[in-house]
């Protein structure tokens, strides 16, 4: 076979099987570490430069490549760094992820960076708060003129300076956020030990908020673990706070009974029989007991279900009776109470400063019995941060904030005397106004503390004897054979500084995990150390 009859892949495998072990002996060792420079740097794909050497680069190496640079096309020096993260990386993953200098720039983001004024080799932020904040973080290379005899530096000129990136300044209370997880980790340990199941209590989401200004104290998630020796361990996800969503139940009865009384089909005080519903060939609907007559206070006080699916019915012009086909005459209905939930931040996103989110999943059947489903919080999904805005947004008088993780920006800190000087304060940022009448949020705020503060409310035995007076809702889900559980709050009710959002989903309904979370760090805030 003559040579110009082979592919190139055969000529080269042919041409690697005729070398010797002769033949590589009369390499020099000179030699080897220019083939494995040649093979580092040929490994490139996509224009993205390949590292030849990265770690113990003497000033002298530096230095001697830099001023060949013209000579050596393709070649670049620069310098490398890595993000020291303090508290044992606590929080971690809500900061987020760097590029490496072997990927470079994110190849989707490529033109963006480099007009710029990027190299294809800088890190930059590849995931959440370092994404976001990208442009912030970023420092200024410092470049330099080294001038050489013989391959030793003898001189050195600046011509611009290296500046670090900027600080940032992050609202979590650190003391607050490590006692969080702590109290989650402990509270699915105990709900395991009470029932005794696996498939129960495997993760848990809390966030907790300023209602006024949206900075965020903690946020928190934990996932219960097993690894292959059987010991348990608990896996971070403080994003599951923002991007895992659940129907979550009752909680969301506040703005189902605020939707029924600004469109006009409920007023304030009146009365429903919590009779069981009973729609033609359709299973029975009725609260988890029966509660009488309830007037819209009454019914987040005992979280009447029945109430709220009055309201919807009346939104959907369902004229109900007992045993009767329900004709839906007003699809409308669903566009009319998710407006109304998205004023309070259920259903869409709620702005905060990181570069994803999720806003939930919306229901596309447009049956009556998914309006009345929507109404108790077991149609749509939310996340816990969009409970959090949800009763922060009451808390604070129907003003809904957009919660924040990053407080300031202050130039580098340079020494440990205390922070850099200001650049920039976030100040809080109103979303919008929810549009009614202020005595109909303080009658929800009123159903709310009877909640926490009075027999029969459903968190009662929980709340009602701390100092610091706290008001809220609680929230369970059906999930297949299991439940959501959940709770909102804030306290103090009369001056609330505080806002919570407490997701427990896939658990018992008897356990009452929700309400021993919210307590427990409720307590921790307000250093309660009572019974």
């Amino acid at each position: 076979m003559e040579e110009g009859e082979l592919e190139d892949n055969e000529l080269y495998q042919l041409q690697l099987e005729r070398i010797t072990k002769e033949d590589l002996a009369t390499i020099s060792k000179d030699e080897r570490e220019v083939l494995a420079i040649y093979r580092e740097m040929a490994s490139g794909y996509d224009l993205v430069p390949q590292n030849i050497k990265i770690e113990n680069v003497t000033v002298e190496e530096y230095a001697r490549v830099s001023e060949r640079l013209e000579e050596l096309p393709g070649i670049e020096t620069t310098t490398n760094w890595q993000r020291d993260y303090k508290e044992d990386g606590l929080f971690k993953s809500v900061i987020g992820n760097i590029s490496s200098s072997e990927t470079g720039l994110p190849k989707e983001l490529l033109d963006y960076y480099l007009a710029r004024g990027y190299s294809r080799n800088d890190r930059v932020g590849r995931s959440y708060l370092e994404k976001q904040y990208e442009d912030v973080l970023q420092g200024q290379k410092k470049q330099v003129v080294n001038t050489l005899d013989d391959g030793e530096v003898i001189s050195t000129k600046v011509v611009r300076e290296g500046t670090r990136g900027k600080d940032l300044v992050l609202t979590i209370n650190t003391d607050l956020q490590k006692e969080v997880e702590n109290i989650i980790e402990e509270e699915i340990l105990r709900s395991k030990a009470m029932y005794g199941s696996s498939q129960y209590a495997n993760e848990a989401y809390v966030s907790m908020m300023d209602p006024h200004t949206g900075e965020i104290f903690a946020m928190a998630g934990k996932m219960y673990h097993r690894n292959e020796q059987g010991e348990v361990q608990f896996i971070d996800n403080p994003l599951g706070v923002t991007n895992n969503a659940y129907e979550m139940g009752s909680a969301v009865k506040g703005a189902s009974v605020l939707a029924g009384l600004q469109s006009g089909v409920i007023q304030p005080g009146e009365q429903i029989d919590d009779r069981p519903i009973q729609i033609k060939d359709t299973p029975i609907k009725k609260s988890w007991k029966y509660l009488g007559y309830n007037n819209d206070l009454q019914a987040l006080q005992q979280s009447s279900n029945v109430y709220m699916w009055h309201i919807g019915m009346r939104m959907g012009d369902y004229n109900y009776r007992p045993n009767e086909a329900a004709p839906f005459n007003n699809p409308a209905a669903f566009e009319e109470v998710r407006n109304y939930f998205s004023q309070f931040g259920l259903g869409v996103k709620t702005g905060i400063d990181l570069p994803t989110e999720s806003s939930g999943y919306i229901g596309t059947g447009r049956l009556i019995g998914n309006l009345m489903d929507m109404m108790i919080g077991q149609y749509d999904t939310y996340t816990t941060m969009q409970l959090n805005q949800y009763v922060s947004t009451i808390a604070n008088d129907g003003y809904r904030i957009q919660p924040r993780l990053v407080k300031e920006i202050r130039e580098p800190k340079l020494s440990n005397d205390g922070p850099g000087p200001l650049i920039q304060r976030f100040e809080p940022n109103i979303l919008n106004k929810v549009e009614m009448p202020q005595s109909y949020i303080e009658r929800v705020q009123q159903g709310f503390h009877m909640v926490f503060h009075t027999t029969p409310g459903t968190a009662d035995t929980h709340f009602a004897n701390r100092p610091y007076e706290a008001a809220g809702k609680t929230g369970t889900a059906e999930a297949g054979n299991s439940y959501n559980l959940t709770l909102v709050g804030y306290a103090p009710y009369d001056d609330p500084e505080v806002a919570f959002a407490v997701t427990v989903p896939g658990i018992d309904d008897q356990d009452r995990i929700n309400l021993n979370i919210g307590q427990r760090i409720l307590d921790e805030y307000f250093n309660y150390e009572g019974s």
